[in-house]
């Protein structure tokens, strides 16, 4: 080799670094602008939250757990809860007559406080295996059904509380206790307004004091969001109650359409 070609081998390299580092630069910023899209898509799909229209000045209180990354994968969760085998059947034996027991008390206390009647037609909203329904029905209120994402013949049918499979104004009555189930409270409640009849009840048994448990989809720490929730209608009570973990009731009454007179 001829020693004078040595120095000239850092200028021929000088090109080849000009480049390489050019372009490991432009790949780094080609990646930052790329990713962050990225990860906030992510996050919006992971943490979903309450549509700024529809929470008002309570949205602080209520919390969507995050976690959910489609509405399949929210169903699929549930399920796994509701037809978890070991569940259901201390639900339908164990579970079954304590349950109807109690629920019993609440109905009959609601039918005392003139909320529900012998001839109201009733919906009992994520039953499971149909106690609240059984209930209700034990204490005269015979036209009784129960939805859930799996039915338990007779007493409740195949239904998406997101999506009640009724026609408006079907219901005089509505009870729930899975408010914190809701992956979009707002479609909770709207279905609820839709379904009952003008004057009709919806009782509702929510977690405020505790944090509901591992299949909750929400979170909420106070009432002030359900009265924001249920834009047609109006707050009747709210009292403390021991349900099986859940320990406030809050009752709405759906208000009826004023007659415009000429």
């Amino acid at each position: 080799m001829n020693p004078s070609s040595l120095p000239k081998l850092p200028i021929l390299l000088k090109p080849f670094l000009l480049s390489l580092f050019l372009s490991l630069f432009f790949l780094a910023f080609l990646a930052s602008h790329s990713y962050s899209p990225l990860l906030r898509l992510r996050t919006a799909l992971q943490t979903p939250t309450i549509p700024p229209s529809r929470a008002g000045n309570g949205g602080a209180s209520l919390r969507i757990r995050p976690g959910y990354s489609s509405y399949n994968a929210y169903i699929e969760r549930q399920l796994n809860k509701t037809l978890n085998p070991k569940l259901r059947k201390i639900w339908t034996t164990r579970d079954w007559d304590r349950k109807i027991r109690v629920f019993a008390r609440f109905f009959q206390s609601l039918k005392q406080r003139n909320l529900i009647f012998n001839h109201s037609k009733a919906l009992s909203i994520g039953a499971r295996v149909g106690q609240e329904v059984a209930a209700m029905k034990l204490v005269g209120v015979s036209d009784s059904v129960g939805i859930d994402l799996v039915p338990y013949p007779p007493l409740v049918m195949k239904g998406d509380f997101h999506a009640q499979p009724f026609e408006n104004q079907t219901f005089d009555f509505e009870f729930s206790n899975v408010f914190d189930h809701a992956l979009y409270p707002w479609k909770f409640v709207g279905e609820i307004e839709r379904t009952l009849k003008p004057g009709g009840v919806c009782v509702l048994h929510v977690a405020v004091l505790r944090r509901a448990d591992k299949y909750s989809a929400n979170d909420l720490y106070s009432v002030q969001p359900l009265v924001e929730l249920f834009k047609e209608s109006e707050l009747l009570e709210v009292s403390k109650v021991d349900a099986f973990g859940l320990d406030t009731e809050v009752v709405f009454r759906k208000k009826k359409k004023k007659i415009e007179t000429s």
